[in-house]
C-alpha cells in the first residue's frame, strides 16, 4: 500500500518541477524547500497546497480572500529570481495576500527587513496570523493603500507588487533607494509582463520581463472596457490615453455589419506549444493603436467575429471604427510549424491595420525571443526621447 507524502515531500516534488522548467538561484531555491506554502492556505486540502496553480481560500464561510492570494509558485519564484535579493536588504511588498510570499521574503533576507501591506483589513489580519503561526513574527505587516508604500520604514533596497500595477507611484520612486530595484506585474496596452527594473537616479531600467497574470491593484483606474455588441459578448479594453483615437460606438457598429474587411496572412508559421504573445509586447513598442479584444466562449460558438488568435486576449489594432486583430490559421505545409499568424480586419481602415498588424508580426518573427529594454521615467521630469507610452506619474519606452 503506498503512503500518503507529507508536506514536506510535496512541496520538494514541487520546488523540482519548477526547476524543471527554469533554473531559480540557489537562495530561492531553499526558501521554497523551507517554506511550507500549506500553513498559508487554510481549509486547503495538502496535496492541492503544492500543485502549481493559484488558490482561493476561505478563512470565514462564503468570505474567500481574493484569488491573487495565493499566487502561482512557479510565478513566485520567476518574480523572487528578478528581485535578486541579498542577505540584510530592506524590502517592501505591495499585496500581503496570504503571508506565503513575506514569509520566503524573510527566508531570504531576514523577517526584520520585510514590510509587507495590504489595503483589504481582512487580507492583512490574515497575512498577519498565518506569519505569527509559521514564526515570523519579524515581519511587518501594515494594513493602508499599498499606492502610498511604506515611508516610516523605507528607503528598500527592493520593493516588489504582487498585484497588477497600470502606473508606478512617484511613492515607491521615494522609497526605493538609488540602485534598488523594483519588480511588479505592469500593465500597458491590454497585457501583464512581470518587470524588475532598477533604479539610476531619475530612471527605472528593466533586467528582464516574464509574461504573467495578476488582478489589478485597487486605486488605479487607468483602463478602459468597453462592450462592442449588445450581449456584452465582445470587449475591448485600452488605455486611458488612448480614448481620442476609438470610437466604440462605431467599432460596435462595425462589427454589427458583418462584413468584414478580410483576413490576411503573415509569413510566420509557428509550431503547437509556441508562444506568440511576444506580437503583442513587440507591437506596443512604437504603436499607440494596440489594445485588447476580448471574445467570450459564447461568442466564438455563435461565430460572431472570426475568431481571435486566443479569444479571451488577443493583441487589436484600433483606430477610430476600424480593428485588426491576431489570428492563427492552421496549414499543412510544414509539420514543425503547422499554424500561420495572420490579422482579420473590419471597418473601413481594416486592411490598412492588419497590413500594419502583420508587420509587427514579421518584427518579431525576424527576433522571436528577442525582449525589449524598458526605461521607466517619472512625469514630473519632462519629455523622454523616442515613442512614449505616457501614464499620469510615469512615462514608458521601449527599445529593441
Amino acid at each position: 500500500m503506498s503512503q500518503t507524502p507529507t508536506a514536506g515531500q510535496l512541496r520538494n516534488r514541487l520546488v523540482d518541477a519548477i526547476l524543471g522548467e527554469r533554473a531559480v538561484p540557489s537562495d530561492v531555491e531553499r526558501a521554497l524547500r523551507t517554506v511550507p506554502r500549506d500553513a498559508f492556505l487554510p481549509g486547503i486540502e495538502l496535496e492541492n497546497a503544492y500543485t502549481d496553480q493559484a488558490v482561493t481560500i476561505k478563512d470565514n464561510p462564503g468570505k474567500p480572500l481574493p484569488l491573487s492570494c495565493a499566487s502561482v509558485p512557479s510565478v513566485v519564484a520567476m518574480m523572487l529570481d528578478q528581485l535578486g535579493t541579498r542577505p540584510g536588504d530592506k524590502v517592501l511588498e505591495v499585496g500581503a495576500g496570504t503571508g506565503y510570499n513575506a514569509a520566503l521574503l524573510a527566508e531570504l533576507v531576514g523577517g526584520g527587513n520585510v514590510t509587507t501591506v495590504d489595503i483589504d483589513s481582512d487580507v492583512a489580519l490574515h497575512a498577519r496570523t498565518t506569519l505569527n503561526a509559521a514564526g515570523h513574527e519579524s515581519v511587518t505587516v501594515i494594513e493602508r493603500n499599498g499606492l502610498l508604500g511604506v515611508h516610516e520604514n523605507a528607503p528598500y533596497d527592493r520593493i516588489i507588487a504582487t498585484v497588477g500595477v497600470w502606473d508606478i507611484p512617484a511613492t515607491w520612486w521615494e522609497q526605493l533607494v538609488d540602485g534598488g530595484r523594483l519588480v511588479l506585474p505592469l500593465r500597458w496596452r491590454g497585457q501583464t509582463r512581470s518587470v524588475a527594473l532598477t533604479r539610476h537616479g531619475n530612471k527605472l531600467v528593466s533586467n528582464s520581463m516574464e509574461l504573467c497574470g495578476f488582478v489589478p491593484i485597487i486605486g488605479q483606474n487607468g483602463e478602459r472596457t468597453a462592450s462592442l455588441n449588445a450581449a456584452d459578448t465582445i470587449r475591448l479594453h485600452y488605455d486611458q490615453d488612448q480614448d481620442q483615437n476609438i470610437d466604440t460606438a462605431a467599432l460596435a457598429d462595425t462589427l454589427l455589419a458583418e462584413k468584414p474587411a478580410g483576413s490576411f496572412l503573415s509569413a510566420q508559421r509557428i509550431g503547437g506549444e509556441e508562444s506568440f504573445d511576444g506580437v503583442w509586447l513587440r507591437a506596443t513598442a512604437g504603436d499607440d493603436r494596440v489594445c485588447r479584444l476580448e471574445v467570450t466562449p459564447e461568442a466564438v460558438e455563435q461565430a460572431l467575429i472570426h475568431r481571435p488568435a486566443a479569444p479571451g486576449r488577443s493583441p487589436v489594432l484600433v483606430e477610430d471604427g476600424s480593428l485588426a486583430y491576431l489570428t492563427v490559421t492552421r496549414e499543412g505545409v510544414d509539420p514543425d510549424r503547422p499554424f500561420r499568424l495572420g490579422a482579420a480586419a473590419y471597418g473601413p481602415r481594416g486592411e490598412e491595420l492588419a497590413h500594419d498588424l502583420i508587420a509587427h508580426i514579421d518584427a518579431w518573427g525576424a527576433a522571436r525571443l528577442a525582449v525589449p529594454q524598458m526605461t521607466v521615467t517619472p512625469s514630473a521630469t519632462g519629455t523622454a526621447p523616442g515613442h512614449v507610452i505616457n501614464k499620469p506619474e510615469s512615462r514608458i519606452t521601449l527599445t529593441y
